[in-house]
């Protein structure tokens, strides 16, 4: 192989191991938020760098591929083993049997930490390993497939699908810096490998065709359409029972709550106003049948929305007086086939499609329809029993399903046992549900994602239950069940119902009700008796959360503090009534730790974001720069044209016109006169390209190749010394010249004169 072509192919190897390392980054940086940011991110990096290095070094001296691949392989084993297992290798960097059986505990461990995490994670030892030693082993795949097997696409298809793990584990918004970095780590990998495989003239005749600008334009195009148009599109909407809903903000209703709080990213859901004293609990569905570990979303009988038996009148005993209020929601980001009302809903009015209502449990679903963009109203009837009233009421009734009094056959006898020595004292159903109530926001139960996923207890089935109740740590499902199986335990029929917490008020207000947002985080499970003569009654015993059920004595009157109204849960801004801890908002958020005013910043992932967009921001100078040392590699070696093309993508990159009638003397001549060029340098060049453009194959300056790369290099040091300082960094970090070629139509504008 002669010299100059040897040459080419290092500066092209050279560019493709800095693509293969710009990609493999791009494709690690979803993954900060499913794993906090630590020192496995520097660990990978300096993997990933330290196999391609070995890799480029090995194919310099024209080693064979499977020899290239046994040293990245060999630099893999030595880091893995001198940064996590030293303690049980030879000299710290040779295997031995022992690392041989450690490693599968390790590589459970961190499979264990990733199915019970609560995202984001902190990397342990294991996860750690898992995550730098699987680095590793892409980046070899990826050089191997780029740099041997010349196959870029498909090295893109396999980066995008490492990419895309982080996105399905944790649900979110798209990260756009992340995807933006990755396609163009992709278009740059795939435009170096197809420029390798043409001849020199050939190479010529595109640069001068303005052919990567177009390339450059549709690539463009392309990643906007997939930041703008593909969120616009209508997501898919899922039926009801079914446990895997929409994508994005949803409402899971088979209570495995647990995942959706622990997503790292909240956005608002909906919009809701109420003429009611206290902005409503919004309830998607019941669940009333305990299935194995899982309560299941009641499966009862629906009729159309319309159809005058759909919800109706409530039913309650003469002497309780009932509520009408009228509750207005604007639903922003949620897409579900269950519809957010308040309770009891008699009425619901604005809705688009077709939609059925459940009788039973006065929830309004669609088999066809979503949620997303519905604005709607629901009018409520709500009995407000006195306090003397609902003591003197038995929970049951003729509404009963024998359902909600089923236990499950091997439930804990803890739940029982705890369940009566809490209602000892009580003489009635209300005091006993209360008490318990009390019980559970009391000091003994503290609110927690992190517990019982640490703990094993992630579940909603009776031994969840039991380990919840001697942990005393847990979320909303595990308050919300436990309650409901010690009622039950009791001999009262309860039943769970999931939806949404009422929200935070805004500073805004329409007819003199204030708009309450709601998260998405505000996702809640909470426990309802049934009362004879009255119907379901919520209760609230997450602890922090909401505000505890409580009705008035009948003297009171209404619009007092304890007006029979604050049976219907509220939000929790009536602090005096929570016996948690104050939370520092007017909701609690369901997606932290309610009443911690203590907060611990991290600094790493903000330091992170910032050397990523620092980075981000160096890359094309970067590119640029590696453009310009491969064409004064190729000038070298008697290149002419490559040393002619570095001055006239340095002219470009300080604005100078390029255009494609001018010769090489005009153009020579108006860069000294006008542009600060050094006449002596300036006229080889001209030379030089003059005497290649009469001698096919332009490459016979071999005997001054030093001179003319020295001379385009003094050439471009002058031109750059010649401009205003802004103008010089301009040109050095956002070089036009990475989509503007020389003698295309976008080269002929915005000359740039010398400075005085």
């Amino acid at each position: 192989m002669p010299s100059d072509d040897r040459a080419a192919g290092r500066g092209t190897d050279l560019t493709l191991t800095i693509g293969v390392l710009m990609a493999v980054f791009a494709s690690l940086l979803p993954l900060m938020r499913v794993v906090r940011p630590s020192s496995w991110l520097l660990g990978a990096i300096v993997l990933a760098v330290a196999v391609l290095a070995a890799g480029f070094i090995a194919r310099r001296y024209r080693l064979p591929a499977i020899a290239v691949s046994l040293i990245e392989a060999s630099v893999w084993v030595v880091f893995m083993m001198l940064v996590f297992l030293r303690d049980t290798a030879l000299l710290w960097v040779v295997p031995t049997p022992e690392t041989i059986r450690a490693l599968p505990g390790l590589l459970k461990l961190a499979g264990e930490e990733i199915a019970l995490g609560a995202a984001p994670l902190d990397a342990s030892l294991a996860l750690s390993l898992l995550i730098v030693g699987g680095t590793g082993l892409l980046t070899i795949v990826v050089d191997h497939v780029v740099l041997t097997a010349r196959m870029p696409l498909l090295a893109a298809i396999g980066l995008i699908a490492v990419s895309l793990v982080p996105s399905i584990a944790v649900p979110g918004e798209v990260d756009i810096m992340a995807f933006v970095l990755l396609a163009a780590a992709i278009l740059f990998l795939m435009r170096t490998e197809t420029r390798s495989r043409e001849e020199p003239l050939d190479r010529e005749a595109t640069r001068s065709a303005g052919v990567p600008a177009t390339a450059l334009g549709i690539g463009a195009v392309a990643v906007v359409v997939a930041l703008v148009a593909v969120p616009l599109l209508p997501q898919p909407v899922a039926r009801a029972g079914s446990e895997t809903l929409s994508n994005g903000p949803g409402i899971d209703a088979t209570l495995q709550l647990g995942d959706d709080l622990r997503r790292p990213s909240e956005v608002e859901v909906m919009l809701v106003r109420s003429s009611a004293p206290a902005a409503p609990y919004l309830r998607a569905t019941t669940l009333s049948q305990l299935e194995g570990s899982v309560w299941e979303p009641d499966r009862v009988r629906t009729v159309p929305l319309e159809s005058e038996a759909s919800l109706g009148a409530v039913d309650v005993a003469e002497e309780i007086r009932v509520a009408e209020y009228a509750t207005t929601v604007e639903v922003t980001n949620l897409a579900s086939p269950w519809l957010p009302v308040a309770y009891p809903a008699v009425a619901v009015s604005g809705l688009q499609g077709r939609w059925s209502a459940a009788p039973y449990n006065r929830t309004v679903l669609s088999q066809a329809a979503s949620t997303q963009g519905q604005h709607y109203q629901v009018v409520t009837n709500v009995p407000r029993p006195t306090l003397e009233q609902i003591r003197a009421l038995a929970a049951g009734g003729p509404d009963q399903r024998d359902g909600t009094t089923a236990l499950p056959p091997e439930i804990s006898p803890v739940i029982g046992e705890l369940a009566a020595e809490i209602t000892a004292g009580t003489t009635n159903d209300y005091d006993a549900l209360v008490a318990l109530q009390a019980w559970f926001r009391g000091p003994d139960f503290t609110y927690s994602l992190d517990a019982p996923v640490q703990e094993g207890f992630d579940g909603s089935g009776t031994d969840a239950v039991a380990r919840f109740l001697e942990v005393r740590e847990g979320y909303c499902i595990h308050f919300a069940s436990a309650f409901a199986l010690m009622a039950r335990t009791l001999g009262m029929p309860s039943r769970i119902v999931v939806g949404y917490l009422p929200g935070a008020a805004t500073s805004d207000a329409i007819d003199r009700e204030t708009v309450y947002s709601v998260s998405s985080s505000q996702l809640h499970a909470w426990p309802e008796v049934l009362f004879a003569g009255i119907g379901w009654v919520p209760f609230e015993p997450t602890n922090s959360l909401g505000v505890p059920t409580s009705f008035a004595p009948a003297g009171s009157a209404p619009g007092d503090a304890d007006d029979p109204s604050a049976a219907t849960p509220a939000p929790s801004s009536s602090a005096a009534l929570d016996s948690g801890p104050e939370p520092d908002d007017q909701a609690a958020d369901e997606n932290g730790e309610a009443g911690s005013t203590v907060i611990t910043v991290n600094p790493l992932p903000a330091v992170t974001v910032i050397l990523g967009i620092l980075l981000a921001l160096a890359v094309p100078a970067l590119f640029r720069e590696l453009r310009r040392r491969q064409m004064l590699t190729s000038a070298r070696s008697g290149d002419a044209a490559a040393a002619w093309l570095a001055v006239q993508d340095a002219a470009i990159d300080l604005g100078i016109d390029v255009p494609a009638s001018e010769t090489p003397r005009r153009l020579g001549t108006r860069l000294v006169e006008r542009h600060g060029a050094p006449v002596a340098e300036m006229s080889l060049l001209i030379s030089a390209i003059e005497r290649a453009s009469y001698a096919p194959g332009g490459k016979h300056a071999f005997w001054q190749g030093d001179a003319i790369a020295d001379a385009a290099t003094t050439v471009r040091a002058a031109m750059l010394a010649a401009v205003d300082t802004p103008r010089r960094l301009l040109a050095i970090f956002v070089p036009r010249s990475l989509i503007v070629r020389p003698g295309s139509v976008y080269a002929g504008s915005g000359a740039t004169t010398r400075k005085p």
